[in-house]
């Protein structure tokens, strides 16, 4: 039996199948990303993700930002006042545009700067605390049900009832520094 000659090699699954199983090599096609390597079975809570931080379309712009600032969130989840449901969510560097453009004031609420979810004929990509972060990567590449380059992640329980927390695509290149190779 001749073997190719290949730089890199590949593994099938133990069944017979024909899926290959990468070898750990970023360049072979088994592999998503370079950082695939580093994730090693890791999850959306191996990130540590902050606990959310959530607002109320009435509260003031103000009281977001201070908010916001005092934890270094980049963006702050709105949760509706009667059912705490998830509505929309302020991102705060785009805030701070609207603020120093003068289309939204410190002392008008919340709802006049937030960007609302449109949930008529969409699909959300439900993440959780047990969400692989290979498909957290993918989502915020585009991928899994994201409609573009995504640059958070809501993580919420797995029925999307409570909001848990917040990733970034930065939460994901932090974890890659910190994990050994």
């Amino acid at each position: 039996m001749a073997v190719p000659q290949s730089s890199s090699w590949e593994a099938f699954d133990l069944k017979g199948n024909d899926n290959p199983v990468s070898n750990g090599d970023p360049t072979t096609h088994g592999t998503k990303s370079p950082w695939a390597v580093k994730y090693r079975g890791a999850t959306v809570e191996d990130l540590d993700p902050p606990p959310a931080l959530s607002s109320k379309p009435t509260d003031p712009i103000s009281t977001a930002l201070l908010n916001a600032y005092e934890r270094d969130y980049t963006h702050l989840t709105v949760v509706s006042e009667d059912t705490r449901a998830l509505i929309g969510y302020l991102n705060i560097p785009r805030l701070k545009q609207l603020l120093k453009s003068g289309s939204v004031k410190d002392s008008d609420p919340v709802a006049a700067a937030m960007q609302k979810f449109r949930r008529k004929g969409n699909v959300y990509k439900v993440i959780t605390m047990d969400t692989p972060l290979e498909e957290l990567e993918e989502f915020f590449n585009g991928g899994v049900d994201g409609n573009g380059p995504q640059d958070f992640a809501v993580v919420t329980d797995g029925s999307r009832r409570f909001v848990l927390g917040v990733a970034t695509r930065a939460d994901l290149e932090e974890f890659v520094k910190r994990r050994p190779a």
